[in-house]
């Protein structure tokens, strides 16, 4: 709880995967992957629960001796390629009302597929969020991209052709305007916000920016071995 407001951490972590298998409980510097997002959740001294939601029996065992809550097994259609994650924290959400009957104000999106999480960096954003909540109603992590869209190409037939034809290419990568995306640090969101807009970006959104090292997400064993190799750099992991 920060300024009387209730912060629930959901950590979504389905046991299938196609671009890495079982990538939620490989194991990653001495912990199976989903266990970093658990602890960065449960270090936060604003977020009352940590829960995950999964349809594996696994995964949700490794999360229940990390210390996260796992009250149920999510539903087979909220874990098919195509659910989305709105799907499964909505889910979510209603089991805690009408099971439990708690209310939270905010909704913590941690991606386990994100573990390059400061001490710290929830806790900022909870209290970044809470300062402005008058004018935003969600605070997203952001990183600079360093493949800039104004390089980036289509192929048509043969041929390419710019991705984006409005982005003019400047000869060096310098000169062009600083493009961010959403890397998956953290997604803070008013709970009714996300309920009605349906969307981790409602209209009224601001950003916390992370640091370079920060700005990677795993979706294959390349980005998982650039992960390991990040965090025994910048973290001294043996």
């Amino acid at each position: 709880m920060h300024q009387g407001k209730t912060f629930l951490a959901i950590i979504p972590a389905r046991g299938g995967s196609k671009g890495l298998p079982e990538k939620n409980i490989k194991e990653l510097c001495g912990k199976p992957l989903i266990v970093w997002s658990i602890k960065a959740g449960l270090e936060s001294k604003h977020v009352d629960e940590v829960m995950v939601t999964t349809d594996s029996e696994e995964i949700a065992s490794i999360a229940r001796e990390s210390g996260a809550s796992v009250p149920f097994l999510r539903p087979d259609e909220l874990a098919s390629d195509t659910a989305t994650s709105f799907d499964a924290v909505k889910h979510a959400i209603d089991f805690y009302k009408n099971e439990r009957q708690r209310k939270f104000d905010y909704i913590v999106l941690l991606e386990p597929t994100s573990p390059l999480r400061e001490r710290g960096d929830i806790d900022a954003m909870i209290e970044q969020i809470i300062s402005m909540e008058d004018r935003f109603d969600a605070i997203v992590s952001l990183g600079e991209v360093h493949e800039h869209p104004s390089i980036m190409k289509k192929i048509m037939g043969q041929e390419i052709e710019p991705y984006c034809k409005e982005l003019v290419m400047a000869t060096r990568r310098q000169d062009n305007s600083i493009a961010y995306f959403p890397y998956g640090v953290a997604y803070i969101v008013k709970a009714r916000t996300l309920l009605e807009e349906k969307s981790f970006y409602p209209n009224r959104t601001t950003h916390k920016m992370i640091k370079r090292y920060q700005c990677y997400e795993i979706d294959d064993i390349y980005d998982f071995l650039a992960i390991e190799n990040i965090m025994k750099y910048e973290w001294n992991i043996k």
